[in-house]
């Protein structure tokens, strides 16, 4: 609470460090290599987290440069919030539901506040890392129940735990061999997968909590259609115990996937006749599709959300999603970028985008002013194009109308 922003010299912009510094508003650059061999303690910094720029020691003119430049970005984000509860309605009517990625139970004093029309991804591990125990069935309901109340007349999607990869601490640890690479290991569905009873115990909760409002159960990184039908028949048998025991639920409870492999993508029809909605994870999908270590500022360049690979898996999932009749969301750092939404809108069926909070009001602000048949032409328009430089390019001669001012805000194709 005390931190007004940070450098560093690793990490990647889709790290959790980086997400979670987004989700408290807190201006970071992450990548620069060789910060810390240039500041010393005591020197004053100027870090730009719109445009990726640090400046040490900055000259007088430059640091009323960049005051000026903060004064008109908080004139900015008081225009947008003044609109935050407006609907998400594009020019051509078509309404887009704006939800929340949180991190704990304590994140929802937020919601309200910046327009959050209900939380799109709960990741619950945070209950999980840097404690001495797992949390038990009975903490985890009252967290839950919370959310669940919290969120009313909205819904709250809970993706189950999402341990492995960067984020291993606390009684995880014992859990978790020293993998050589975390984030091909055994993390998200499969270590629940190999832990039924951790999985059971959250499932129950997640089930009991399910009767105080909307809540949604979200498997991540399903790889397999086996590893859904086997996360699906142990939610069965847990939905029957509950039965037994008299312990009301929700029986109707929608349960989807995460779709963040590109194995994911290639089945997804598949996959789509076994869950009720698809969430796209943009940020896994990115690292694995290209094969980059998101918290390796080495490869960061890699890191390519225009990339024709990537755009080419996104339109076969929604495809796939619209093809059997279920729902799609996207909860990845691209929903909260008007520089991507204007192009997930494009690819149809996308009906809900979920962000860090601090996103939403720009975001719906965004939609109002674009219209979903121009958002197609655009699509239309790049997809036949064969590199990324050329995406760009496109979208960005685009977008720019749509942005008359230099706050900078939300458009973050210059950050490194």
């Amino acid at each position: 609470s005390k931190v007004i922003g940070f450098a560093t010299d690793g990490g990647g912009k889709t790290s959790h460090a980086g997400i979670i510094a987004s989700s408290m508003d807190i201006p970071a650059v992450v990548g620069l290599k060789k910060l810390s061999y240039t500041v010393r303690s005591g020197d004053p910094i100027i870090v730009d987290g719109n445009t990726g720029i640090v400046i040490c020691r900055p000259t007088t003119e430059q640091f009323i440069e960049y005051n000026k430049k903060r004064q008109k970005y908080l004139y900015y984000d008081q225009e947008v919030h003044a609109q935050k509860h407006l609907e998400a309605k594009t020019v051509d009517g078509a309404v887009i539901r704006v939800r929340a990625n949180i991190e704990s139970s304590h994140d929802l004093k937020h919601l309200n506040e910046h327009g959050a029309e209900g939380v799109g991804l709960y990741r619950t591990e945070y209950l999980y890392v840097n404690k001495a125990r797992w949390p038990d069935e009975e903490e985890q309901y009252q967290d839950y129940k919370k959310v669940a109340e919290a969120v009313t007349p909205y819904h709250a999607v809970i993706r189950t735990l999402d341990i492995g990869g960067d984020k291993i601490a606390g009684v995880a640890v014992d859990y978790m061999d020293d993998e050589p690479n975390p984030a091909l290991g055994l993390r998200a569905i499969r270590f629940c997968l190999a832990y039924p009873d951790i999985f059971r115990t959250q499932l129950r909760a997640i089930l009991r909590a399910s009767v105080h409002g909307k809540l949604k159960i979200m498997y991540p990184l399903i790889t397999t259609l086996e590893e859904l039908k086997e996360a699906n028949e142990i939610l069965g048998h847990v939905k029957e115990n509950l039965k037994q025991d008299g312990i009301p639920f929700d029986e109707s409870i929608e349960v989807g996937i995460m779709i963040e492999t590109p194995s994911s993508v290639m089945i997804a029809d598949e996959l789509a006749k076994h869950c009720s909605f698809f969430s796209i994870g943009t940020n896994d999908l990115i690292q694995y599709t290209m094969a980059i270590d998101r918290v390796n500022e080495r490869v960061a360049y890699l890191y390519q959300p225009l990339s024709p690979a990537i755009l080419r898996m996104l339109k076969q999932t929604i495809d796939a999603a619209n093809n059997n009749g279920i729902s799609v969301s996207v909860c990845g750092k691209m929903a909260g970028d008007p520089v991507y939404a204007i192009l997930l809108m494009g690819f149809g069926n996308v009906t809900e985008l979920s962000m860090d909070v601090h996103s939403i009001p720009k975001i719906k602000k965004f939609l109002r002013s674009i219209s979903l048949a121009d958002s197609a032409k655009l699509v239309e328009k790049v997809m036949g194009l064969a590199s990324e430089a050329e995406i760009k390019a496109g979208v960005m001669n685009s977008i720019d109308k749509y942005f008359t001012d230099d706050t900078g805000a939300g458009l973050e194709e210059n950050a490194p």
